[in-house]
């Protein structure tokens, strides 16, 4: 599951790499973006607890969404601000694994699954 996640966020990574295109469709989407960036702080953090060894992958994965999107001034700040955002929610409510932590990195994992899968369904020709 969690390969296809990444499969699909690096298809809208492809997709909004379109120059002409990125711009106007972040607009679009912005709110959408904005989640997908908390799922990924999120998922950073609580993977990295509960011991998945990925190092920064899920820190990666944002860098790369942020770099092909090229968002300028507030859409970047946002993408950032929403990671953070997800990551440091989990880091004030957890400090180990639990059995919660893992439900909640299904969850994450499954919603930004759907987040990526409608993106790519609505914007993507």
């Amino acid at each position: 599951m969690i390969k296809a996640f990444v499969a699909v966020v690096v298809l809208i990574s492809a997709y909004l790499a379109t120059p002409a295109r990125a711009q106007d469709a972040a607009v679009l989407f912005d709110g959408e973006l904005q989640r997908l960036s908390e799922v990924l702080g999120a998922l950073h953090y609580l993977r990295d607890i509960c011991g998945s060894n990925e190092g920064a992958k899920w820190r990666n994965e944002m860098q790369e969404l942020i770099d092909v999107e090229t968002p300028s001034g507030h859409c970047c700040a946002r993408m950032v601000a929403g990671f953070n955002r997800g990551y440091q929610g989990f880091a004030l409510t957890y400090r180990t694994c639990t059995p919660a932590a893992r439900v909640a990195i299904s969850r994450y994992i499954e919603e930004g699954l759907n987040i990526s899968r409608d993106l790519t369904a609505r914007y993507a020709n």
